[in-house]
């Protein structure tokens, strides 16, 4: 296995009483594509969303154990939030680009964090652009509003917004599950082009996608994890009869 970026050590958290992830601990592998899977409600999101501190936004949230990202521990008192989330980027489950040009929707992280020459913002645009597959479709349209895009197109929008402050982490809520067939199958190739170059950590409910497109599957029951293996082995092989039951539809 890579060598892992995320450590995870006795993570507890609370929503006001309700215990919503029960002591997780884990290594995730740095420049892998690792997939979340579990019924609604087992924990995954939750967890996904402390991996960029997601979950401070809502109220009576409480952690507790250790989370680092490249060594530094992400809830230490030191910690800017900001950076935190230009290191580690996120795309959600329904598509939410600012109603801006498709141009100045990429353009957006790279100026708030100080990215001001128009030289080296066409260039981190047009990167980005391309890394998300969506360069060709919309280069002669860079001036319309990103909400005249179509679904799919506006997700790979997000995607490249997310890609312009050069992070070394995505996050993907369930990023597919609102598309249709056909850009889920665009945005699952383009997770496959970037996981040589970012560490790619993804929520999904659909298990065909968690088998096609990662390397490392975690399977979440009721806010712990009950195995974590590579794919290939979780799926063929699974270690404990729940996981079993959950990937041949037997739960869930």
């Amino acid at each position: 296995m890579n060598d892992s970026i995320i450590h995870i050590e006795h993570l507890n958290l609370y929503y006001e009483s309700f215990h919503a992830l029960k002591d997780i601990s884990m290594d995730l592998p740095e420049k892998t594509v690792t997939a979340f899977i579990g019924p609604s409600g087992c924990g995954k999101s939750t967890l996904l969303r402390t991996l960029n501190r997601m979950n401070d936004m809502i109220s009576g949230t409480r952690i507790e154990g250790k989370v680092e990202i490249g060594g530094s521990d992400i809830y230490g008192e030191h910690l800017d939030v900001e950076t935190l989330r230009k290191q580690v980027g996120m795309v959600f489950q329904q598509p939410n680009p600012f109603p801006k040009s498709i141009y100045d929707n990429v353009a957006y992280g790279p100026r708030l964090h100080g990215v001001r020459r128009k030289d080296e913002l066409d260039h981190l645009v047009e990167q980005s652009l391309r890394q998300s597959a969506l360069w060709d479709e919309v280069k002669d349209y860079l001036k319309k509003s990103a909400l005249s895009l179509s679904g799919g197109q506006q997700q790979r929008l997000c995607i490249a917004r997310a890609l312009a402050v050069q992070p070394d982490i995505l996050l993907m809520d369930e990023a597919t599950s609102a598309l249709d067939p056909i850009s889920t199958q665009k945005i699952e190739e383009l997770v496959q082009d970037l996981r040589d170059r970012y560490t790619i950590v993804m929520v999904t409910h659909n298990m065909h996608q968690a088998a096609r497109v990662s390397g490392r599957t975690v399977f979440f029951l009721n806010g712990i994890v009950v195995e974590a293996a590579d794919t290939e082995e979780l799926f063929s092989t699974p270690q404990d009869s729940r996981t079993e039951d959950y990937i041949s539809g037997r739960f869930g």
